[in-house]
């Protein structure tokens, strides 16, 4: 009878200990970092065992009851290493960036002053503005050039930033009167028609699209047949193009972003190869594939743009790859010798604002293109 109630009273406090590892392992997962799941319940079944030692008192056998937990817990360390190397990589992706250190109107804000006032003042019905990542800086310059001194905060104010896919998405549907982006992708464009809206695009500036290794692969540089041979799965080694014989890792960008958008635009008729994908938990519990944000592997290759990969992530452990022969620089971009060269723009849908033409006219003007290239892009007449 003594060792039924024994028995009992530790699986009464093990399963009073349940909901918490289950919390636990719940949280991991859906923090995409399932990968340490198993470790909880290793730990898990070792507290079990510990009740069981203790509570029975075989100290004699302690011994083995550690080597199992050991046990245990190697077992599930050999299983999840390459999850857990593959999830720690270094990675490159939007929310890298604090979009705070470009705020209008900051003490320290990198956002560039204009040398004089500006010639044109906004002082209410102010145009609220959206756009892509790495056009932030620009545009922050801009309204902190004409709008008037406030906190203008990047996600909830005049002055947002939603990156490339949901800024089309604002402006299609009248949250927002410009945005700052790429052009358009097919679906962005399907989706304006939809709506009824005629997407209207003011080139502003001229940037280049870039592609990127690990600093340590010894490519330093693809021609475009290349480049396109990668992403279309035709290339698969980088032995084929002058580097180690080690397997290419082609990372993409999500559908609808500027990055991929520009991808697509380059590529052509050219078929893009599936992307990497990983698997991670929605808000709503379902588990769905998502693009892979870059991890630098040593055989990977990614993109993205010049200035956002240079001044805004400024990742050391990357580097650039020319093109051609030719490197992407503020030089190349102007003289047009650097091949994957393309417009930015201030785009709008018919908004009513009364400001949005005057504004647009003097992002166009030359103070306005003066903060296009002090950012540190390429004004469009130049």
């Amino acid at each position: 009878m003594k060792t039924f109630w024994g028995i009992l009273s530790v699986l009464f406090i093990w399963a009073l200990v349940f909901p918490l590892a289950g919390l636990a392992a719940f949280f991991l997962y859906v923090s995409n970092q399932g990968y340490f799941v198993p470790l909880v319940i290793a730990a898990y079944l070792s507290f079990g065992a510990i009740l069981v030692m203790v509570r029975f008192e075989l100290f004699t056998y302690k011994k083995y009851f550690w080597l199992g937990v050991a046990a245990l817990i190697a077992i599930s360390l050999v299983f999840n290493i390459p999850s857990i190397y593959e999830k720690t990589r270094p990675t490159i992706s939007d929310g890298q960036v604090n979009l705070t250190e470009y705020q209008p109107f900051e003490k320290r804000t990198k956002a560039v002053w204009m040398e004089k006032p500006a010639s044109l003042k906004i002082e209410d019905d102010l145009p609220i503005i959206d756009g892509a990542t790495a056009l932030y800086p620009i545009y922050a310059a801009f309204a902190q050039s004409v709008y008037p001194e406030k906190e203008y905060q990047p996600y909830d104010s005049e002055v947002m930033s939603n990156r490339t896919g949901a800024a089309y998405t604002n402006l299609i549907n009248g949250d927002v009167d410009i945005i700052f982006a790429l052009g358009p992708s097919s679906t962005q464009l399907n989706q304006a028609e939809s709506a009824g809206k005629e997407l209207k695009l003011t080139p502003i500036g001229k940037e280049a699209f870039v592609f990127f290794v690990n600093s340590k692969n010894p490519v330093k540089s693809l021609t475009e047949d290349e480049i396109k041979g990668i992403y279309a799965g035709k290339i698969t080694n980088w032995k084929d193009v002058g580097g180690k014989d080690e397997e290419i890792r082609a990372f993409q960008r999500p559908e609808n972003s500027g990055s991929q958008t520009a991808l697509q635009s380059f590529m052509g008729l050219t078929p893009i190869m599936k992307p990497p994908t990983e698997d991670v938990m929605s808000l709503m519990g379902t588990i769905i594939g998502e693009v892979s944000d870059y991890k630098n592997h040593k055989n990977a290759i990614g993109y993205t743009f010049r200035y956002y990969s240079t001044q805004m992530v400024e990742n050391n452990k990357i580097r650039l790859l020319s093109v051609n022969g030719v490197e992407p620089t503020v030089e190349t971009i102007r003289s047009g010798e650097y091949p994957i060269t393309g417009e930015f723009y201030a785009v709008t849908a018919g908004s009513d604002n009364p400001h949005v033409e005057a504004f647009i006219e003097w992002i166009l003007s030359d103070e306005g293109q003066e903060i296009v290239e002090m950012t540190g892009y390429v004004p469009v007449g130049k």
